[in-house]
């Protein structure tokens, strides 16, 4: 089956065409200098942009496919940002109209956990096209900017929503610390890439201390608002001179405080509901330092759980990850375009 996919949730128009498992193509379009001056992203600005730019995705992406007769078509129907969706979800419509072609809604979320179905390794692809039994229940942790979750998948279809973040997802703190500090957007490849800085040039070790919120709760919920005060409290003590010798060492804190709580949270349900396998998805998990740290406390705590994780390119928005979701949808819900609308507050649902 060759499956065309469309997201549009946030900030990035993406399509992509998948045929039993291979990626044909994969097509991005950032709108990251539209919302860059405002330090994240502008609702309507991104609709605009996603209106300019789906058309000329669609043929792109279609062109390095080879234009192949495609089979169902695929779309993000929330969660995200409304003005966001409805674009990818009228497009879609329009085009499975024009087609007559079925279409399928993809909870934006669940199109995450996929992207842990397909990669260039081949055990992801094995587990892709082959039995997949061996990896349930597995615990995933999705983080992003606008999502903080863990969820116990027991198997294909079935979620259950162990803990989510009671305030600032992940992805929000990191760009909203960057902001702070003069960083940029988007946040987390800026602070990653200062927090490298700091381990690579051996700066004189700092006192910089950052607090990780809930890390010892009996829950399995995230909270990054107060992370995200408590280094604003301390750039205030800063002037601007210190500011810059120390974002560095700021930025290394934080990014530590962040991952040591997604960590710990993580392996603590994976123990507490004997996961057979972890998988992370979002674009924070693309973070470098989360995928190494993660690793390491799985082969000590859990060596008989496997660990997943996306290629770094699949774990931000993508239209691929929604395909691949289709895969394992295509008979479970009704293809009729009319009853497919667009949904902000989407949940992840058994």
């Amino acid at each position: 089956m060759t499956i065309l996919g469309i997201e549009t949730s946030c900030d990035d128009t993406s399509i992509a065409v998948v045929k039993d498992g291979e990626i044909l193509s994969s097509v991005v379009s950032s709108q990251i200098k539209v919302h860059a001056p405002y330090g994240g992203v502008v609702p309507n600005l991104a609709a605009r942009a996603h209106l300019e730019n789906i058309g000329p995705v669609l043929k792109e992406a279609m062109k390095k496919a080879g234009n192949p007769e495609i089979d169902l078509i695929a779309v993000t129907k929330g969660p995200g940002l409304i003005p966001s969706l409805l674009v990818g979800v009228n497009f879609a419509k329009a085009l499975a109209y024009n087609w007559k072609k079925p279409l399928l809604g993809i909870n934006h979320l669940e199109g995450h956990l996929y992207a842990n179905w397909l990669d260039n390794r081949r055990s992801n692809r094995r587990q892709f096209g082959g039995s997949t039994s061996d990896c349930f229940p597995a615990l995933c942790l999705i983080v992003s900017g606008g999502h903080t979750q863990l969820v116990l998948m027991k198997d294909h279809g079935q979620y259950q929503l162990l803990g989510e973040t009671r305030d600032d997802a992940a992805g929000e703190a990191f760009d909203k610390v960057a902001k702070l500090l003069g960083l940029g957007y988007p946040g987390g490849p800026a602070i990653s890439a200062h927090a490298e800085k700091f381990s690579i040039f051996n700066f004189q070790f700092s006192k910089i201390s950052f607090p990780r919120p809930m890390i010892d709760s009996k829950d399995y919920d995230f909270s990054f608002s107060g992370l995200k005060t408590a280094v604003l409290y301390f750039v205030k003590t800063l002037d601007k001179k210190q500011i810059k010798e120390l974002t560095p060492a700021i930025c290394a804190e934080f990014q530590k405080a962040v991952v040591d709580v997604l960590i710990s949270k993580t392996i603590k349900a994976a123990k507490d509901y004997k996961a057979k396998s972890i998988m992370i998805s979002g674009g924070v998990a693309a973070n470098k330092k989360l995928r190494k740290e993660m690793k390491k406390r799985v082969e000590k705590e859990l060596p008989n759980t496997s660990y997943q994780t996306p290629a770094p390119n699949l774990c931000t928005d993508n239209a691929v990850m929604i395909a691949v979701a289709a895969c394992f949808k295509k008979n479970t819900q009704s293809n009729g375009w009319t009853k497919i609308e667009a949904n902000a507050n989407l949940r992840l649902t058994t």
